[in-house]
């Protein structure tokens, strides 16, 4: 750091195109915004063959100015960035092609098709040069504990660090929020007299010290500690502002290579801190929450530790069985596709106007999301798989994990326990087969959240859109555009939670409508499935026997998540296969 101000310092005139006077655009002479992505144009060459247009989807909101317009006129022309874009792709990469810039416009993209491939040589000579690097750094790791910085899920380098949504996204593994620590695994902790929610000093190779709450880690190599970087800014905004600590300091330049590893001491602080994690019990004990199955066992029997629990169990019911001879909204969730990422969480977020409630609100377990992501750890040792914690407690090391996601909202079941014991009817079961909260109704007993055997129920503890530590977007003309028109802001008192994003299902109903015509696949999209990348939720209607989720459901590796209390949940999950080895 204090290299970069000098070197700075030596600089004439130093100009910054940064969205706000953070930590190097407060060091320069002036700032010169530019406009947000979604104001800008632009083009890209993403893949072999293929040119794309970044085309503007709102109006600049603020007096900015695209970086590369400004370039322009400094540089003495005498047009704008988007007759730039223009008059290159027209005079360039539409020469012999029957596409105007109208066109691309409209496809977005234009092929050129593909270049053949370089061909490369290879030194051989070299391997013996790189083994002798690593195993000399390899002994000098003998001596001392090898730090590894990376970049979390949410925060990645640090530009998103006062973006309150991403600060409360749980990291995909640890589960924590609003923090980076010091990932450690569980017996090198141990070996350090460190425990959960103990504090240790990381000292640098370079000298840089920094004190971090320990995460006790399964599956950390041990004589390793891995820290996030993008946090411990100061000047990134209201939301943001000393959020966790800089490890930064620790990345060294190696052969003109910015290296994010080094060695490091540690010794154990004073003091302890408790890490908001929205999951603090990580095994499945035994249990059949999470179905798993081999390969092998796949190939011989596709159904293998699937199938239905009441095919082997006699169940009652206390009601008659109510026919839903329209649409019956229900879900699949294939559990070999997830991968934990969070995207959905987000998105969901986003669309159903759910709040951030900051650090010490998670910490009381009170977070809002709709939709979570439980991870489960399982031990791998001699062969055998622990899911207990008990057992997992006595092995000899942590290091081998295997480690699965399950996507977890309201299973909108159809003997849903919530609303047998809601005194008000607060929550009450659709025509369509959903579980559906009249906000209007509920004053906060609840004794849904208490009954609900999947716990995904969420109550407004405070008013948290005017929480004066983020932005008040109730009353804010710029931040009430992140709220979703189509759907209530809930205020204190309140129990919520997935409505199946029911103000979609209507849209896609009255378009239908409209249009004369009946609803068909795709009409309806969730705000989850839209965001998953890995298309691991499908959703859609039960009585369509063509829609994709209809040909899920009838997958042999689907069960339903504690199916045996015959609450006839909405959503069913497939059995996680694993390409493992058996001998």
């Amino acid at each position: 750091v204090t290299a970069v101000k000098d070197a700075l310092g030596k600089i004439k005139f130093k100009l910054s195109f940064a969205d706000r006077e953070d930590e190097t655009a407060s060091e320069l002479d002036a700032i010169a915004p530019n406009h947000n992505f979604l104001e800008s144009w632009g083009d890209a060459h993403p893949r072999g063959g293929y040119y794309t247009i970044v085309q503007p989807t709102i109006n600049p909101v603020y007096n900015t100015r695209q970086a590369e317009h400004s370039l322009l006129l400094w540089a003495g022309e005498k047009t704008d960035y988007y007759t730039f874009v223009k008059n290159y792709w027209e005079q360039q990469l539409l020469v012999g092609s029957s596409k105007t810039w109208k066109d691309v416009l409209q496809t977005g993209f234009e092929y050129k098709g593909e270049q053949p491939a370089a061909t490369y040589s290879f030194d051989f000579a070299s391997l013996g040069a790189v083994a002798n690097a690593i195993a000399s750094h390899s002994k000098a790791l003998a001596k001392d504990v090898e730090v590894q910085l990376y970049q979390s899920i949410a925060i990645k380098d640090g530009k998103q660090g006062n973006n309150a949504y991403l600060h409360e996204l749980p990291d995909p593994v640890s589960k924590v929020t609003w923090d980076n620590y010091a990932a450690i695994n569980p017996k090198f902790a141990e070996s350090l007299g460190l425990g959960e929610n103990s504090l240790v000093e990381v000292e640098g190779e370079n000298g840089y010290k920094v004190t971090l709450p320990v995460l006790m880690q399964p599956g950390q190599a041990m004589g390793t500690v891995s820290i996030a970087v993008g946090y411990g800014r100061t000047k990134v905004g209201k939301a943001g502002d000393n959020v966790g600590k800089n490890a930064y300091p620790f990345a060294k330049l190696a052969n003109g290579t910015l290296q994010f590893n080094t060695t490091a001491k540690l010794a154990k602080a004073s003091g302890t801190y408790e890490l908001a994690q929205t999951q603090t019990h990580h095994t499945i004990e035994g249990r059949n929450v999470i179905r798993e199955t081999t390969f092998t066992k796949y190939k011989e029997n596709p159904g293998h530790n699937a199938g239905k629990w009441t095919d082997s169990h006699k169940t009652y019911d206390l009601w008659n069985k109510y026919e839903q001879p329209g649409h019956k909204w229900v879900m699949a969730i294939d559990l070999n596709a997830c991968t934990g990422c969070g995207a959905c969480i987000v998105a969901c977020n986003i669309e159903n106007n759910i709040p951030v409630v900051g650090r010490d609100e998670v910490r009381r377990r009170r977070e809002m999301h709709w939709m979570r992501i439980d991870r489960y750890y399982a031990i791998e040792q001699s062969g055998t798989s622990y899911t207990k914690e008990d057992e997992i407690r006595n092995l000899d090391d942590m290091e081998n994990v295997s480690v699965v996601h399950q996507p977890m909202m309201c299973q909108h079941c159809e003997h849903a326990p919530c609303e047998t014991v809601c005194p008000v009817l607060a929550t009450v079961h659709s025509s369509e087969g959903l579980n559906h909260m009249a906000y209007n109704r509920c004053f906060g007993t609840r004794y849904c959240a208490n009954n609900c055997p999947y716990k995904v129920r969420r109550f407004n503890w405070f008013n948290y859109w005017n929480d004066s530590r983020f932005d008040n977007y109730l009353n804010n003309e710029f931040t009430q555009l992140v709220l979703n028109p189509d759907v209530v802001s809930r205020s204190r008192g309140v129990m919520e939670k997935c409505s199946m994003c029911i103000q979609r299902i209507q849209a896609g109903k009255l378009k239908a409508k409209m249009e004369k015509r009946p609803l068909k696949e795709g009409d309806i999209t969730l705000a989850c499935g839209s965001a998953c990348s890995a298309n691991a939720i499908i959703f859609g209607d039960a009585n369509d026997p063509n829609s994709e989720v209809s040909k899920a459901l009838k997958n042999e590796r689907v069960y339903y998540v504690l199916e045996e209390i015959n609450v006839q949940p909405g959503i069913g999950y497939m059995t996680k296969v694993r390409n493992t080895y058996e001998a």
